[in-house]
């Protein structure tokens, strides 16, 4: 018993000495709890709406503080024209428009009957859905507020119309997702533990006093997944369009270069992982905690990043997925073009340059 005892006691030292790998042990389940607890929510807070008022009479104004005052949507921009939704959804943060019809009250005091238009970006078919729900909710109890004994009971119909996705498919709002993923997968995890595996065996000595230089050794082990990565891409954009009926709006020639920097991006954070970690198994570990978790989390692929706290939304402005899903969706369901998309493509290239300035500077340290 007591050589046992001793056996378990050299264990337990030998794990508390790693302070890495004792970092992840203790440290993951918090951080999965809180993502979890936060992140994961059907309910959603803050989208931005914006309003064209035709009317804008005492009624309009009642329904549009009402809608405002819910806490679900916050107001982007009052419109003049209808010539601005289109523009309003091209930017891609408007979740939502609501048109109110020319004299909308004398509409409800003559025939009891007005219209509004609510018009969703359906590219996220349950956020749609969603808000568009809440909408009619809060027509329906400013209907009832309006009630008055022995008066034909008034009507608001409500007219919905789903931009870029009127059916709701699901897969245009989760191919988009598992190309990111994909190349999230291949290019950055799987180059950060083929690196860490040559300083496991001790083959990156031997090949850092090769005649190679040590950019041209990391570029060398990075171009294949680079090539396995854009056939991925390409797979999964055939799979979504052949069988699931996934359009194209956009350039695909523009998609694939976007893809082309994403994958550059994720590259970038491989490296980096495989110069602070010194075996397969916490390259990996590292991998899937401060990569694939937060990618597919905070991102908005599976959730809505406007029901998430203020403090996980500023969080998911540097995880380089975000950007790509938004650049994604807007080429291959909006048909946006550069100078739509410009924004999120300069945030990903500035993020690949600090990256790979952060590998360099990290693998010299290394080598002195």
């Amino acid at each position: 018993m007591k050589k046992f005892l001793a056996f378990v006691n050299k264990e337990i030292h030998h794990i508390f000495r790693d302070k890495r790998t004792l970092l992840l042990l203790f440290c993951m389940p918090i951080v999965l709890v809180i993502l979890f607890g936060f992140a994961i929510t059907t309910e959603i807070q803050d989208a931005k709406i914006v309003i064209l008022d035709k009317s804008n009479d005492p009624a309009t104004r009642e329904i549009k503080n009402k809608i405002l005052s819910s806490g679900y949507f916050k107001l982007k921009r009052v419109l003049t024209s209808e010539r601005a939704l289109e523009q309003a959804f091209q930017e891609g943060d408007t979740k939502l428009a609501i048109v109110f019809e020319e004299n909308f009250y004398q509409h409800l005091e003559k025939h009891n009957m007005a219209t509004v238009q609510v018009i969703a970006d359906a590219t996220e078919p349950n956020t749609a859905s969603t808000l568009t729900n809440y909408i009619s909710a809060i027509l329906r109890d400013y209907q009832q507020t309006r009630q008055v004994t022995g008066v034909m009971p008034l009507q608001i119909q409500t007219e919905t119309r789903m931009l870029y996705n009127p059916r709701l498919e699901g897969a245009y709002y989760f191919v988009p997702g598992v190309i990111t993923v994909i190349l999230l997968l291949v290019s950055a995890m799987m180059t950060s533990v083929t690196i860490a595996r040559e300083k496991e065996f001790g083959n990156m000595e031997i090949l850092l006093v090769s005649p190679l230089h040590p950019i041209a050794i990391i570029l060398g082990k990075a171009i294949p997944y680079v090539s396995i990565a854009l056939i991925n891409a390409l797979t999964v954009l055939y799979i979504g369009y052949a069988i699931f009926d996934m359009p194209l709006t956009g350039n695909l020639g523009l998609l694939l270069l976007e893809c082309l920097l994403f994958i550059s991006t994720s590259l970038s954070l491989g490296i980096l992982i495989s110069t602070v970690t010194d075996t397969q198994q916490t390259a990996l570990l590292a991998s899937m905690l401060g990569l694939m978790m937060p990618s597919v989390l905070l991102s908005g692929f599976i959730f809505p990043i406007e029901s998430m706290p203020t403090v996980l939304q500023w969080i998911s402005n540097i995880i380089p997925s975000k950007w790509f899903i938004i650049i994604s969706k807007d080429i291959m369901l909006k048909g946006a073009g550069m100078a739509t998309i410009w924004q999120e493509t300069l945030i990903l290239a500035g993020t690949t340059v600090l990256l790979i300035l952060a590998s360099v500077a990290k693998f010299k340290i290394r080598l002195e």
